[in-house]
């Protein structure tokens, strides 16, 4: 089997590993939100020089028990992860961050988790904004509305313009981008940090949608 792994410290790993039959079959442990210890090494039988090959490997703990909305959203996370990062490329804090979030789901679904985990996606791979400092240098006042600009970060909007716009989809408020970057989102500060997010990723992602998205569509 080909396992996509996100390792302490290292990144993501693709590797091949030989799953055997019987009793020394190694599906049970393969799976999803499965905490592993494993060895590798370079080399592999196969064209592709990516690729590690796994000469020994088991749990490290039980498999984390996720469910419902804590699952799909777990599910999300893992395909994020794949489609983001590279084979091979380095993200070495994103282990930690990747394992408080599923921890968190696993205990009790909240959609801010999902936000925190996003953010700090954004961070190792260089495509956060400033959370701290407006466009002009200027900090990013909670009384202050703001509007994303591409390449550049949080353009602040005029208190005159901003009452004319305060239902427009791209205007920020200051409180929401200082609560995330604090990892305090306020209940009323969700759907502008998901719109952000979804804004933010969407470069990395490119135009094939994410097919976890569609478990959360209500029948």
């Amino acid at each position: 089997m080909i396992v996509n792994l996100l390792v302490d410290g290292v990144g993501r790993i693709d590797a091949l590993v030989r799953v055997g039959s019987g009793k020394k079959n190694l599906k049970s442990i393969i799976q999803p939100f499965q905490p592993l210890i494993f060895q590798f090494n370079s080399k592999s039988d196969t064209s592709d020089s990516s690729l590690k090959f796994i000469t020994q490997i088991e749990p490290a703990a039980p498999a984390l028990p996720l469910t419902s909305s804590s699952l799909y959203s777990a599910m999300y996370l893992n395909e994020l992860l794949v489609r983001v990062l590279d084979s091979g490329q380095h993200a070495e804090g994103l282990f930690i961050h990747y394992h408080r979030c599923i921890m968190s789901l696993a205990s009790e679904f909240s959609s801010e988790h999902l936000r925190y985990f996003e953010m700090e996606l954004l961070a190792e791979l260089g495509a956060l904004p400033s959370l701290d400092y407006d466009t002009q240098g200027e900090k990013i006042e909670p009384v202050m509305s703001y509007r994303i600009i591409a390449d550049e970060g949080f353009l602040p909007v005029a208190q005159q313009a901003s009452t004319h716009i305060t239902h427009s989809k791209q205007l920020l408020s200051g409180e929401m981008l200082i609560n995330l970057k604090a990892k305090t989102l306020t209940p009323e500060n969700l759907v502008q940090a998901k719109g952000l997010m979804r804004l933010l990723l969407s470069p990395l992602l490119g135009t094939k949608p994410l097919l976890s998205r569609k478990l959360f569509i209500k029948k």
